[in-house]
């Protein structure tokens, strides 16, 4: 049976080996903390690598490391202009994943 339903109503559909090795490659871009923090200035708009250095507290290596991670994942887009390079969100699903963790985190915090 290719579909199914949740208690919701909402239809499961059916998921491969592939689906879940992509899913588990998604987890593993997404699981440093530096890379959430790099996602959370980016959710208000596109910013240049020294903008974001001041808002991430980490090293400009460091911070290199982590954007090219998020680019190379497609997570990430980039441009340059002169000698700045600007970083925006190009796959906006992970903004909704990203928020939806963060305040159930913060929600279970609070009890």
């Amino acid at each position: 049976m290719p579909f199914q339903k949740l208690a919701s109503g909402a239809p499961i559909i059916e998921k491969t080996d592939a689906t879940f090795d992509s899913a588990a490659e998604l987890f593993r871009v997404m699981s440093a903390p530096m890379r959430l923090k790099i996602i959370n200035c980016l959710c208000s708009g596109e910013r240049n690598v020294s903008y974001m250095l001041t808002q991430v507290k980490t090293t400009q290596p460091n911070m290199s490391q982590h954007l090219n991670t998020l680019y190379k994942a497609g997570i990430l887009g980039k441009r340059r202009d002169g000698v700045q390079i600007y970083y925006r969100i190009v796959d906006l699903r992970i903004v909704t994943i990203c928020e939806a963790v963060c305040h159930d985190v913060v929600s279970k915090a609070g009890r």
